[in-house]
C-alpha cells in the first residue's frame, strides 16, 4: 500500500513538473516587472506584447559572471535570428545597476527588471537556482526550452529554428 502511495505521489509530482514546463504559471505571468522607463507591467502583458513571435528569454544579471560571459554568444545567436525577440530579464540588485549594465555590455533587445527578486512569483515558480538561465517560448506561446544555462546550449539554436 505504502509503495502504491509513494508511486501515486511520484506520478502527480513528476505530471506537475512537465506540465509547468510548458506553460508559465499564473503566478509568474501576474508577477510585475518594470519597464526601462520604470512603468510597472505584467509578465502576462510583457509576452502578450510579442505574441506570435519566437522569444528567447535571457534572466541575467550585471554582477553575475557567466551571465556576462555568456553576453557575447547571445549575441551571436541575436544575430542568426533576427526574427526572434531577446527579452532580457534582469535580476540586479537595483535599477540603477541594471541600467548601468546594459549599456556597459551594449545589450540590444528588450529590457525588463524583476522586481520582486529571485524569491518573487515569477523565479519561483520557474524554480530559478542558477543564473543566466535561457527559455525559449514558441510563437504559440508555449514553452519549448525551459531550461538551458550556457548560451552556447545547442538546444537554443534548435528551439529557435523550430
Amino acid at each position: 500500500m505504502k509503495k502504491l502511495l509513494f508511486l501515486i505521489i511520484l506520478f502527480f509530482a513528476v505530471y506537475s513538473v512537465k506540465a509547468q514546463e510548458n506553460s508559465f504559471s499564473t503566478k509568474a505571468l501576474n508577477d510585475v516587472l518594470l519597464t526601462n522607463e520604470g512603468v510597472e507591467i505584467t509578465f502576462f502583458e510583457i509576452l502578450d506584447l510579442y505574441k506570435g513571435k519566437t522569444i528567447l528569454i535571457d534572466i541575467w544579471a550585471g554582477w553575475c559572471s557567466d551571465c556576462v560571459k555568456g553576453m557575447p554568444k547571445v549575441k551571436k545567436i541575436q544575430k542568426k535570428n533576427k526574427n526572434a525577440v531577446f527579452l532580457f530579464l534582469s535580476l540586479d540588485k537595483s535599477t540603477e545597476k541594471w541600467q548601468k549594465a546594459i549599456k556597459a555590455l551594449n545589450i540590444e533587445g528588450e529590457h525588463y527588471y524583476i522586481a520582486s527578486g529571485w524569491k518573487g512569483d515569477f523565479c519561483s515558480s520557474l524554480a530559478l537556482d542558477w543564473i543566466p538561465r535561457y527559455i525559449v517560448v514558441n510563437p504559440e506561446g508555449k514553452i519549448v526550452l525551459y531550461k538551458a544555462i550556457k548560451a552556447d546550449d545547442e538546444r537554443i539554436s534548435k528551439a529557435l529554428s523550430n
